[in-house]
């Protein structure tokens, strides 16, 4: 009966605000996310199973756009392309600081990497390879998906503590994601740097394996933040109230095990993969953290984007608390109680 009502109540919200919208003639704002991939971002994810929304089609609804790195995103959030971005930590502080972006802000968590008790990202080597420290990397060539990247800033940070930097002692190359395997197996690289779901493939587990996690080089990091500029978030704030509700209900209902066996099937349905690739790790403590109510860890973000300039990526320091406006979430969190 408890279950019947909840179903009614919610039925009724809905049907309330549909015809609310439909009495002022306002469409729904379609909100363009950019993502890289999936399912380490949620986001194209978390609005794939509408039977778990409550405001989609009502008050807004949601446009996925896939990009091959975070960095084409500052491109598309300054020429107006892109509403909301889920940038690396990387991309967030040149894109504030090089971009001279000065209104963009962090909203949301993506992902953390390295916290205790979850994943952080791995960088292999063949296991016949030589390489058997850090140390040994003096002189070779490494892979990582995007220059001045959160991958790239692993290897340099953990290569700096070991007094080796870029250019002079290794050479960094630049490679997407899923072409990383058969680099590494021909030899045209000795390491390189992988994400899931990538990092479970089994035929990489059979040629390589870790030499260090990123975790080693930058500590916690706020890998992935969801963030948008002023205009569009003042301008739109009743909607992306709504946006915001549903995308922490959403992330409520995936990371309950519970639920797993249908989300995992939602992941496998959407990105084309076997479902045995996602089976393996995917809202485990072998996957990435997501803080439930999609609160950034703005303390490791000051951290990393400190790493970040010192690395000479930034041109100055940049304050991560004048850059986030976290009031979406907060509503959400109060509505969800």
């Amino acid at each position: 009966m408890r279950v019947r009502n909840r179903a009614l109540t919610v039925l009724a919200a809905a049907a309330l605000a549909l015809s609310a919208a439909a009495a002022s003639g306002a469409e729904p704002l379609t909100v363009r996310a950019g993502w890289v991939v999936a399912p380490a971002t949620m986001t194209p994810i978390l609005f794939a199973n509408k039977s778990i929304l409550r405001h989609y089609g009502v008050t807004y609804v949601v446009e996925p756009i896939h990009f091959g790195s975070t960095s084409p995103e500052i491109t598309a959030l300054a020429t107006g392309d892109l509403d909301i971005a889920s940038l690396a930590f990387s991309s967030f502080g040149a894109a504030v600081l090089n971009g001279h972006m000065e209104d963009l802000r962090v909203v949301a968590d993506g992902f953390q990497d390295g916290v205790e008790g979850h994943y952080s990202g791995d960088y292999l080597v063949l296991k016949d390879s030589p390489v058997r420290t850090i140390e040994d990397l003096m002189g070779k060539t490494v892979a990582s998906n995007g220059i001045g990247g959160a991958t790239d800033m692993g290897i340099r940070a953990l290569l700096r503590q070991r007094g080796m930097e870029d250019k002079r002692d290794y050479t960094v190359v630049e490679a997407q994601f899923p072409s990383m395997r058969a680099m590494l197996e021909e030899r045209k690289v000795d390491l390189v740097g992988v994400v899931p779901p990538f990092a479970y493939d089994p035929r990489l587990k059979e040629t390589a394996r870790v030499l260090f996690h990123m975790r080693d080089g930058l500590g916690t990091t706020q890998m992935i933040v969801l963030a948008a500029r002023t205009g569009f978030l003042e301008q739109n704030r009743a909607a992306l109230y709504d946006f915001f509700e549903d995308l922490v209900r959403a992330l409520h209902w995936y990371l309950d095990p519970a639920h797993r066996e249908e989300a995992i099937g939602i992941v496998a349905g959407f990105t084309k993969q076997p479902r045995r690739i996602f089976a393996e790790y995917l809202f485990t403590g072998a996957d990435y953290y997501r803080d439930p109510d999609a609160r950034p860890n703005l303390e490791a973000l000051q951290r990393n984007l400190d790493v970040q300039q010192q690395l000479g990526f930034l041109p100055g320091p940049l304050d991560v608390r004048a850059h986030a406006d976290l009031s979406f979430i907060e509503e959400a969190a109060k509505r969800l109680k």
